[in-house]
């Protein structure tokens, strides 16, 4: 899975260059680590959920505020938008997200969430089982030390804390609501995710596609329903929606290059009441992946075409063809910007060195991040990074066959929070003082 690097002339030219400003700032960072670790508990202990992040959003924004940011709240709904001009330079954009996940925490950490909330089911669980909490406590640390460094920086920041990434929702709302018209607009954007399959401390960057186009589809089968005992007299939509859901996996398998990527998953099957009653309908509801518009396009413009044709196959008249939904709230692949890429993780591989920075592929999960660059490609670059959080002794223990280590979304997700957020800090300021240099700074 992972890559190994050469260490050619420039990269080892940077990495004696810059080794006494490394130290410089990785203790800059370490003496904010012990406040940082402490709002990282509390943003850990008390989660909210997509599009609810009014207490955290208010804790980001006050402590923005003392940092010397101009501040303004409830961008896209609970977004918070905060700015620290600093002379001439180019506008560079920070981004962290603030939601839980609907999660009953199962860590046994001794500030684990118990927060809950009503469900469909009656009450859940509220966690930050996707690592928000470690986004936050490192993106306030770089404001932190990026405020108390403005010599070494020329330019305008901007920061944004960005409610309802689990859902999709508040890239595009934050967009919608004048991020790129009431505030200044960026020519680069970075963020990071906690990742639950490196080691802690460890970055992984990917040059170009990171996550995946993430569409939800909807299909309603019709068919006659009867009695169970007479399935001569009806159509039977059970049996049609079956056929559809074996089908579809023919569109990745039989369809699609094998060099491509692409995931089909019918997560959801529904249809009757009764043991002896065919029902009139059945409704299948499917996730679907992708990286290219091209093969996004084939996966859904095929699964309408298989709805339809095993329909047909099944004698349904065409009053009663299934009806496929594809919903609005796709999230668009967040791809890299290559050449941007690639030159932060040179910059990264000098300052933590080859080991603890590796080219990693794509992932299938889902992130609007994407959406930033994609409102002006022409002239937003960005990337998203990956920074480890599995414990070191958790993951040698994996790797050695022990047991296997809990995924994000899992409730015994538990990052080694203090590397996660140090090293974000560190890479995050890095990056930011090499795209804002003032003529003082080599």
């Amino acid at each position: 899975m992972h890559r190994s690097f050469l260490v050619g002339p420039a990269v080892a030219a940077l990495l004696i260059g810059c080794r006494a400003h490394a130290y410089e700032l990785r203790d800059a960072v370490s003496s904010d680590v012990p406040g940082l670790m402490a709002l990282y508990r509390d943003l850990h202990a008390n989660p909210e959920l997509s599009m609810q992040e009014t207490a955290t959003s208010g804790k980001l924004a006050s402590r923005m505020r003392k940092l010397g940011f101009s501040v303004t709240e409830k961008v896209g709904g609970t977004g918070v938008v905060a700015v620290m001009r600093n002379g001439d330079g180019p506008v560079v954009m920070l981004r962290a997200d603030m939601d839980g996940l609907p999660v009953t925490e199962q860590t046994g950490l001794s500030f684990a969430s118990r927060v809950k909330r009503p469900s469909a089911e009656g009450e859940t669980g509220v966690m930050h089982a996707c690592g928000h909490d470690t986004h936050m406590a490192a993106w306030i640390g770089a404001a932190q030390v990026l405020a108390a460094r403005k010599a070494h920086w020329s330019g305008t920041l901007v920061m944004i804390a960005q409610p309802g990434e689990e859902i999709g929702k508040d890239a595009r709302a934050m967009l919608d609501d004048g991020l790129f018209t009431r505030f200044p607009k960026p020519s680069y954007v970075l963020a990071f995710h906690n990742a639950a399959q490196f080691p802690a401390g460890m970055i992984g960057y990917s040059p170009e596609y990171a996550y995946a186009n993430v569409d939800s589809v909807d299909i309603l089968v019709r068919g006659h329903g009867g009695h169970g005992a007479y399935p001569h007299t009806t159509k039977d939509p059970i049996v049609l929606a079956s056929a559809i859901v074996t089908r579809l996996q023919t569109l990745v398998s039989r369809e699609l290059n094998p060099m491509d990527h692409a995931v089909i998953t019918v997560g959801s099957f529904h249809a009757g009441t009764k043991h002896n009653v065919i029902p009139e309908e059945a409704r299948l509801q499917l996730t679907v992946r992708s990286y290219s518009p091209a093969t996004r396009k084939m996966l859904l413009d095929g699964i309408a075409r298989i709805a339809r044709g095993e329909a047909i196959a099944a004698g349904i008249p065409e009053e009663r063809m299934p009806e496929v939904v594809v919903q609005d709230e796709a999230t668009p692949a967040a791809a890299n910007s290559p050449d941007f890429a690639r030159d932060m993780a040179g910059l990264f591989i000098a300052r933590f060195g080859p080991d603890r920075v590796r080219e990693v592929p794509p992932v299938m999960a889902g992130e609007d991040f994407g959406r930033y660059r994609l409102a002006d490609p022409e002239n937003i670059r960005s990337m998203i990074f990956w920074v480890g959080g599995v414990p070191e002794a958790t993951y040698q223990a994996a790797q050695q066959g022990g047991a296997s280590l809990p995924s994000l979304h899992s409730p015994f997700w538990a990052p080694d929070a203090e590397k996660v957020v140090a090293t974000a800090v560190e890479a995050l300021v890095a990056a930011t003082l090499k795209l804002m240099p003032t003529e003082s700074v080599q």
